[in-house]
Formats: structure tokens, C-alpha cells, sequence
């Protein structure tokens, strides 16, 4: 019997890494379903790849909007029955504003835009999906963090302060941890890692790694074997040459 073909759902992957996420889980021959706000630029980034011959799909996504989430989660229902991976990479980072230099001058309504996307998003997006894993009791949700969450090291990693930023992966990784242990004994894996610093419109141009090479572990979070990893924080694997764990 042929193995069923993964339903996979990259969120805020029409350009830089969850695109690139997306490319390298289509290049596995995984059905992947593209997202973004905007869905011109969706259009966009699905026509890119099926010029590629890669299998994907699209639809609109506003994972900050209630509406828009219930939306997706009935087409994804009546479309597929199920999805089998969630890769949360939707985010923003307002890190260049001068404000985000300190915690004593970071702006409140910066703080709590940052955390909408970064954080309650994840909760959203996880609530709506999840039941979806559950039909086949498979699942693998992978969530895009950075070292700078590890509260480990942050007592002295203090460039960027980035505080918005920061706190808002705080909490991605306290949902990671919270989640794995929600779900332990199933068959749905719940990790977080770092990509590192990538030439995106985030990352900007004097990055010295490229979307593809930060892609290279969500990937592999994501198609996990029975049995893998549960509610781990993982460094980007170009470092150590294969998967590495991180303190939170």
C-alpha cells in the first residue's frame, strides 16, 4: 500500500525562510499548503514553486485574526481531513527600532503588536490545527524561535537587547514545552529552533547565512520519525553538523 502523501502548513511562507521551509518540504514530495496576509504575493510564491513542478497549495492566512483562522481551518477540513505538519514561522521583529534598545525606552504598543503575532498567533493557529493532527494521531508542529529566548545564556547575550523580540520567543519556547507536554504519548512532536541569522527582509543583506541554509532543521523537526524528539529547543544543525539541543 502507498504511503499517503503529508499535508504540510507553513505559515507567512510566501518569501525568506518559510518559503524556503516550504520549497525544501515540497522537494520531499510533501503536499504543502503556502500562507501569507497578502494574497497576491501567495499567488505569487505558489506559481514560483509549481514552476518547479513542486507540489503545493495556497491560501490566504491573517494567523493574527480570529476570522481568517476559523476560515482556513474549514477549507483545510473540507481539502484535505487533516494536516500532518504546522510549521509556525509567521513573525515579526521590530528589533531596528531605536526604542527596542533598551527595556526602559521599548514601547508598550510595540511589545504587545510583537507578541500578537510572535506569540498568541502560535496558540491560535495550534488550537485550530492540532484537532486536525488528531484525526490520524500524527502531527509535527515545528516553531521558529532564536537563542536569544534561551534563558539560559540571555543573562549575558546582550546584542541585540531586542526586547520585544526576545520576550516574544520567550514565550514561543514556554508554548513548545507546554504543548509537548500536553500531547506526550501521541504521536504529535512539538519542538522550537533557531534558525540563526539569514539574508531575509528581516535578517538583512550582511547576514551570513542564506533562508535555505536556516530552513535545513525545520525540515527536519518536521519529518521526524515516529518515537523523535518531544518538546526540545534545537540550534540550527549547519553548526554542528546534525541536531543539537539547546537549553531554554
Amino acid at each position: 500500500m502507498a504511503t499517503p502523501t503529508r499535508i504540510a502548513v507553513v505559515t507567512g511562507s510566501n518569501r525568506g525562510l518559510g518559503y524556503a521551509i516550504a520549497r525544501k518540504l515540497a522537494q520531499k514530495g510533501i503536499r504543502v499548503i503556502l500562507t501569507s496576509r497578502n494574497e497576491t504575493d501567495g499567488v505569487k510564491a505558489k506559481q514560483q514553486l509549481a514552476g518547479e513542478g513542486l507540489d503545493v497549495d495556497y491560501h490566504v492566512l491573517n494567523v493574527t485574526d480570529d476570522t481568517s483562522v476559523q476560515d482556513f481551518t474549514i477549507w483545510l477540513r473540507e481539502t484535505y481531513g487533516s494536516v500532518d505538519i504546522l510549521v509556525n514561522n509567521a513573525g515579526v521583529n521590530p528589533t531596528t527600532q531605536p526604542e527596542e534598545s533598551s527595556l526602559l525606552t521599548v514601547q508598550l504598543a510595540t511589545m504587545q503588536a510583537t507578541f500578537e503575532t510572535n506569540v498568541l498567533a502560535v496558540v491560535r493557529i495550534c488550537q485550530a490545527l492540532i484537532p486536525l493532527m488528531q484525526v490520524n494521531n500524527y502531527g509535527r508542529i515545528v516553531n521558529v524561535s532564536t537563542e536569544m529566548a534561551a534563558l539560559a545564556t540571555i543573562n549575558h547575550d546582550y546584542y541585540p537587547l531586542a526586547p520585544s523580540y526576545r520576550l516574544s520567543k520567550v514565550g514561543v519556547n514556554a508554548i513548545t514545552a507546554i504543548l509537548a507536554k500536553e500531547l506526550q504519548g501521541t504521536n504529535i512532536l512539538v519542538n522550537a529552533y533557531s534558525p540563526g541569522w539569514m539574508k531575509t527582509d528581516m535578517g538583512g543583506e550582511n547576514a551570513p547565512f542564506t533562508a535555505e541554509e536556516g530552513a535545513e532543521t525545520a525540515v527536519y523537526l518536521a519529518t521526524l520519525p515516529d518515537g523523535g524528539f518531544q518538546g526540545q529547543f534545537f540550534a540550527e544543525m549547519r553548526k554542528f553538523g546534525g541536531p543539537f539541543t539547546l537549553q531554554w
